[in-house]
């Protein structure tokens, strides 16, 4: 509902800023894994020269884009919920008060991924090459693919509060801060939610990397097939991945839900 226009506008402002900068095209064409230090300072080079014009749209464009995004998903939740569940309350503010507190952690871990991709790449990389060294390529992938692995487990064990949180929100009919509160003594069912968020962070994994297989099927036989069949290919299988993903989202949900309900002393 919202993440069509935001991708059109992000787009449209990616073109005037592509108009508006020259970057040398065929330098980043040729950036490849086995140069590794050349596609590095290709890619430095480029963002030096999109990042003056790129500055003032990403100051206004970001904040409207993540008000609006959060906004259409508290509004969109309450009707999900409700659906599933006649009984539960709408809360739209609280919902989206909470989903600003999760969008924030969740911004917080991005920011600490973007550095450790950073310092893998001076550490593994940049580092060898100032010394006259050869890059340790697999060095930095090792780096990097554990460091997202640990991220991505410590986001599962500690952010289940803010899934829980909205939900007991619309059960209780109270406000962020008593939701919170309920979500952190959920200590008998703390466990379970911590399982059922790793599943669902696997779960999202595995759909990622079957996007990318079959974002991958059809590169065989290019040679036979036209451009706007591939882009119609690729925009079916985005598609496809973002309909899964809040299926199983909505999933959580609802077994977080059941499992509160289940652990609550009857009476």
């Amino acid at each position: 509902m919202i993440g069509a226009p935001i991708l059109a506008l992000v787009l449209y402002e990616a073109i005037l800023v592509a108009h508006g900068t020259t970057l040398d095209t065929v330098a980043l064409e040729a950036m490849t894994v086995f140069q590794p230090v050349a596609a590095f300072r290709t890619l430095h080079i480029a963002i030096v020269a999109i990042l003056p014009a790129a500055r003032p749209i990403a100051l206004w464009l970001i904040p409207v884009s993540v008000a609006a995004w959060l906004l259409t998903a508290a509004l969109g939740r309450t009707v999900v919920l409700r659906r599933f569940d006649s009984m539960l309350h709408a809360r739209p503010l609280t919902l989206l008060v909470l989903g600003m507190l999760r969008a924030t952690l969740l911004a917080a871990f991005w920011l600490l991924w973007i550095w450790l991709v950073v310092q893998s790449g001076r550490i593994a990389i940049l580092g060898p090459a100032a010394h006259g060294g050869e890059p340790n390529l697999v060095l930095y992938c090792a780096m990097l693919i554990c460091g997202t692995l640990i991220l991505y487990v410590l986001w599962g064990a500690i952010s289940w509060p803010l899934y829980l949180a909205p939900l007991l929100a619309m059960q209780g009919n109270v406000g962020p801060l008593a939701a919170l509160e309920l979500a952190f003594r959920s200590t008998a069912a703390r466990g379970k939610l911590i399982e059922i968020n790793l599943v669902m962070n696997i779960v999202r994994i595995a759909l990622i990397v079957l996007a990318m297989v079959f974002s991958a099927s059809p590169l065989p036989f290019s040679n036979v097939e036209t451009q706007t069949f591939l882009n119609c290919w690729w925009t079916g299988v985005i598609l496809l991945y973002l309909a899964m993903s809040d299926y199983f989202h909505v999933v959580r949900s609802a077994a977080y839900l059941s499992l509160w309900r289940a652990f609550q002393p009857q009476g």
